[in-house]
């Protein structure tokens, strides 16, 4: 399988009063159709990697960080925020990304399927029946025409990977999308999620501090160590296989 994401020495830092987080990336390596989990506590910087990952942040520091999408040409990630090509950065989220936040982050004042078929429509896509095939699968057919308000939370979330899949990405990255789910409904949730994005042979990337539950599924591991660096005044974080 082809290599997707490629990231070597990758760097992102956030400081406070003197004191700060470090996020380090020494090497990671994602190939098409992989499933992998970050797997590490709060706070860690689960969030941030992947906010790298979906090009909505930049690194502060890199070696290398290449995105390959698949029928797309690889692109140097690090280069782009350097040069300021935001109009690339967004088309390639656009394109090749779907991601799904901790609570969802569908639009409140429109409905499910409005909410569903809006990555479609920014990309110009056709019409078609994404949005009802796939809330079918999802389990959310009789939910399209409501508002997220009146939803549940486990109808939420199959709303969003709805969202996120509707316009056939390559890559879905989810942060801590089950965290607010009983663990019943999260790991029915999931189950579905990972058959859709095995049949539509999707890569993904999620984040997740419930390890009994990842340790269950079909991911490759990537786990979280931290120490104390600088004299004390930096918490670095890092991601290893």
């Amino acid at each position: 399988m082809s290599v997707i994401y490629s990231l070597k020495n990758v760097t992102k830092d956030r400081f406070v009063d003197g004191h700060g987080f470090r996020l380090q990336v020494p090497s990671i390596e994602v190939r098409e159709k992989e499933n992998v989990a970050l797997v590490g506590h709060s706070g860690c910087g689960k969030s941030t990697l992947l906010d790298m990952l979906a090009m909505v942040l930049h690194p502060d520091a890199s070696d290398e960080f290449i995105i390959s999408p698949p029928n797309d040409k690889a692109q140097d990630v690090a280069k782009l925020w350097q040069k300021k090509k935001q109009n690339r950065l967004a088309k390639l989220r656009k394109q090749h990304i779907g991601y799904v936040l901790q609570q969802g982050g569908l639009l409140p004042y429109l409905t499910v399927r409005e909410n569903i078929e809006l990555p479609r429509r920014l990309m110009n896509l056709p019409s078609d029946d994404s949005a009802s095939s796939l809330a079918r699968v999802m389990g959310i057919h009789r939910q399209l025409d409501k508002l997220p308000g009146l939803l549940s939370a486990g109808e939420r979330q199959r709303a969003a990977f709805t969202r996120a899949l509707a316009h056939r990405p390559s890559i879905l990255l989810a942060d801590e999308p089950t965290a607010s789910l009983d663990p019943i409904t999260a790991r029915k949730i999931m189950a579905v999620v990972m058959e859709l994005v095995k049949g539509l042979n999707i890569t993904l990337v999620i984040a997740s501090h419930d390890w009994p539950e990842v340790y269950k599924m079909d991911l490759r591991v990537l786990h979280q160590k931290a120490e104390m660096v600088e004299g004390g005044t930096i918490y670095q974080s890092s991601f290893y296989d």
